[in-house]
């Protein structure tokens, strides 16, 4: 079978003129090019985006509403806008809903300085403890059977990451979704501790965990 070949776009986005492969999505070119914008279920590799986070939004010239940046394929001539207010003013709400939820511990949490969670805050001008969102904490048991990492389902965001990893990109299935709504988690089967799984040392959903849910135990990094 012959592939057709990706023509190449010319766009801009924030003002600045970049040249990328059509097809592409607004999120991965304008990282690609320096333009952060934020996201957390993003995934480079999986066919199917899960613009489950709500926090890509940006705005497109031409369109009525703003649009998910892993979602909108880039084409010839578009110019977007990653500051847009009404764009903004939507990441915004989705950021403060996640860390209503979300125990805001920073200065015990092991993904101090590295959490995506902070990134995002900080670019999108809010605060961690925000007061926007009645706080709605789940305290579930943080588990700590594996010999190599902790996982606190408590500082879980949802993203998908590291169950894609494991059922996806590796084949182990030994997390998945369970649970709908406020009581969906990141699980094993039957709720098993996670070192009484197939999970082994593996490590690799550890690698993809963007905040403080996945974390080496005494923040030793396995490479």
């Amino acid at each position: 079978m012959i592939q057709r070949e990706m023509k190449e776009v010319s766009l801009t986005i924030d003002g600045k003129k970049i040249k990328a492969k059509e097809g592409e999505k607004i999120l991965w070119v304008a990282l690609e090019n320096g333009i952060y914008i934020p996201n957390l279920c993003a995934i480079y590799e999986k066919m199917q985006p899960s613009a489950s986070c709500r926090l890509c939004f940006v705005e497109v010239e031409g369109e009525d509403e703003p649009v998910t940046a892993c979602t909108e394929p880039v084409r010839e001539c578009m110019a977007v806008n990653t500051r847009g207010k009404i764009a903004l003013r939507l990441a915004r709400t989705s950021a403060e809903l996640l860390l209503a939820s979300h125990p805001v511990n920073c200065g015990h949490c092991l993904k101090n300085r590295s959490c995506e969670l902070q990134k995002i805050a900080k670019h999108l001008g809010i605060k961690l403890k925000t007061k926007r969102f009645r706080k709605l904490e789940r305290n579930l048991p943080i588990d700590e059977s594996s010999p190599l990492f902790i996982y606190d389902p408590n500082k879980c965001v949802l993203c998908g990451k590291c169950v894609w990893v494991c059922q996806e990109k590796l084949g182990i299935g030994a997390i998945g979704f369970t649970r709908r709504g406020f009581k969906r988690m990141v699980s094993t089967f039957q709720d098993k501790p996670i070192g009484e799984t197939t999970c082994g040392q593996c490590v690799e959903c550890v690698k993809v965990c963007p905040v403080g849910s996945l974390v080496f135990k005494n923040d030793k990094r396995v490479e």
